[in-house]
């Protein structure tokens, strides 16, 4: 895996971060949840900035979100006990499955 695609699964977990921060911010009525959930959103998208210089903008967009939604969801379910039923986990695993696909169809 070459640099760029690491920034932009860095970008994807941090994406994670202020996904879950947004959960915690309280509607941005909390100050220090608040502000690591603003600095997590800088930094996720500084390194999907930093990760397009060299990737296509669609893909290096779509493995972002499909990073940040899948490690989102799966947060959910195993910190605030949300629902984990087959459908739910099948749809999961084709985001997963499309995100290999477009990284293994670059070959940058």
């Amino acid at each position: 895996m070459n640099t760029n695609w690491a920034i932009l699964i860095l970008a994807g977990l941090f994406e994670i971060g202020w996904a879950i921060g947004l959960k915690y911010t309280d509607g941005f009525s909390r100050f220090w949840p608040t502000v690591w959930t603003v600095l997590a959103i800088v930094i996720s998208v500084s390194l999907l900035g930093a990760a397009m210089k060299s990737l296509p903008v669609g893909t290096a967009y779509a493995v972002w979100v499909g990073v940040g939604i899948v490690g989102t969801a799966i947060f959910g379910i195993v910190v605030f006990d949300e629902p984990a039923n087959m459908y739910r986990l099948v749809c999961l695993g084709l985001i997963i499955a499309g995100v290999i696909g477009l990284k293994s169809g670059i070959s940058t």
